[in-house]
């Protein structure tokens, strides 16, 4: 179906900002990893709160439920699920501020994009679940919603991408090598996203708790990865004005769009 589609799209997010290995020097600017850090933080709360939450509320509205059970249940849920998956799967939080040997930055960038593969998991679970109620009658998601809502993950994807890409390749991998390392960090999207719109098809009642449950764990992705690097070391104000762009950004799209 046409509709999966978007399901692509946040993936391709990714990969375009892998890309950008073959263009850029080998050392990141680090003002400017902190600009895309907290434009990529601001774009997932954003997404979160317009494209999740509020969808969660009103569906259950529809529904004749409580709307703020889903909401909380399904939010804490998310942030409980990717709070047991980061004591689980090995990785480290990267302190882009100190400095270290190649070896270390590099042994340090390869658990980094383990942890952006793990994080990635609940923005395909978010498309997935937002597409999967798009394409049911009742639910009060429209198509346009479902798209609003890749496009905003893709744009939040490409600093992710390159912040992959661009570590490794300065801590002594080709470009080549580098580039398909973040490109691999997104392939579990749209892998997440298709499992999720298979299940969710089949559980209609408790897709509001699945959307929720979607914006919890992107939110634990902000507050544990995102704005703590994109605060670390000076210039964090650099940080916070990305986040405030990330989130008028995917704001606007969400609305003018959703």
């Amino acid at each position: 179906m046409k509709e999966f589609a978007v399901i692509g799209i946040p993936f391709l997010g990714t990969t375009l900002g892998a890309a950008t290995v073959f263009l850029m020097k080998r050392e990141m600017n680090a003002k400017l990893e902190k600009l895309l850090l907290g434009f990529a933080s601001g774009v997932m709360i954003a997404a979160s709160i317009w494209s999740l939450l509020i969808p969660a509320i009103e569906m259950t509205e529809t529904q004749g439920g409580r709307p703020w059970l889903p909401a909380t249940v399904g939010f804490l849920l998310g942030m409980g699920f990717l709070l047991l998956l980061d004591s689980l799967v090995p990785h480290i939080h990267i302190d882009s501020s100190r400095p270290e040997g190649v070896k270390s930055k590099l042994k340090k960038t390869t658990m980094l994009v383990m942890a952006v593969t793990l994080h990635n998991l609940p923005e395909g679970m978010a498309v997935g679940v937002t597409l999967a109620a798009a394409m049911m009658d009742n639910t009060g998601i429209a198509m346009a919603g479902a798209l609003t809502l890749a496009v905003g993950i893709a744009i939040q994807n490409f600093p992710e991408g390159a912040i992959i890409s661009m570590p490794l390749r300065s801590a002594g991998a080709s470009r080549r090598k580098a580039f398909w390392y973040g490109v691999l960090s997104g392939i579990v999207e749209p892998v997440g996203a298709v499992v999720t719109v298979l299940l969710a098809s089949r559980v209609v009642p408790i897709l509001p708790y699945l959307l929720a449950f979607a914006a919890g764990a992107m939110i634990y992705v902000v507050v544990e990865e995102l704005i703590p690097e994109s605060q670390s070391g000076e210039h964090t104000n650099i940080g916070t004005i990305g986040v405030a762009a990330g989130f008028a950004l995917m704001m606007v799209l969400d609305v003018a769009l959703g």
